[in-house]
């Protein structure tokens, strides 16, 4: 794509980044916010110290090209994953689970796993209880930023179900209280219950698409 000319106003430029991120997003898996609009400043010849749009500005462009360009298959997919993300949570029913990430907010791409927050007294737990069942999965880490700017490593077991991957970090208790934040937005997680995330999975193709 060619530089642009420098003629073009501040709203533009802005549009046009926000736009480009999404399209980056989307078609080309990038989940990090950040690293797509690094890619997308790049694409479009703007200077490094042009503003760049909040993440929050990505997130909800790139539901609006999912819903546009994706059609049913993303509405499909998104299903699956917030159907997936139920069954979890009933297997670890022991571990208080709450339903979060981007199958919450519906900005998912192919690339998307489910995320689950699970709470116990010790981390290894989840190991174990997987471990018995006879459940495959990968031992990793994953960095939660909170309020006051701390960021703190948090155990993750990631298995497949199926065709969904799912990912569960194991918080402590006392976390159930503590909520990080979303790295899409900035604001503290939701954390969906149960019950909550089953209202979600029931949500149609139709509803999730709307007037397109």
């Amino acid at each position: 794509m060619k530089a642009r000319s420098g003629h073009g106003s501040a709203g533009e430029d802005s549009r046009g980044l926000i736009a480009e991120c999404a399209r980056i997003v989307c078609e080309e898996d990038v989940l990090d916010y950040r690293a797509a609009k690094h890619k997308a400043m790049q694409r479009l010849g703007l200077s490094a110290r042009s503003a760049m749009p909040d993440n929050a500005s990505i997130q909800a462009a790139v539901i609006e090209y999912q819903r546009i360009f994706g059609g049913e298959d993303y509405a499909e997919r998104l299903i699956a994953l917030r159907r997936t993300a139920v069954q979890a949570m009933k297997l670890l029913h022991d571990f208080s689970p709450r339903m979060v990430g981007a199958a919450v907010s519906g900005a998912i791409t192919a690339a998307h796993r489910v995320q689950i927050h699970g709470f116990a007294d010790r981390p290894e737990a989840l190991d174990l209880f997987l471990a018995e069942r006879g459940i495959p999965f990968e031992q990793d880490e994953r960095d939660y930023r909170y309020p006051d700017g701390r960021e703190e490593p948090v155990p993750l077991a990631r298995f497949e179900a199926g065709e969904i991957g799912v990912d569960v970090a194991m918080f402590g208790l006392d976390d159930l209280r503590r909520t990080p934040l979303s790295p899409s937005d900035g604001l503290p997680m939701k954390r969906l219950k149960l019950a909550d995330a089953e209202a979600l999975a029931a949500i149609g193709i139709g509803e999730i698409l709307g007037p397109v």
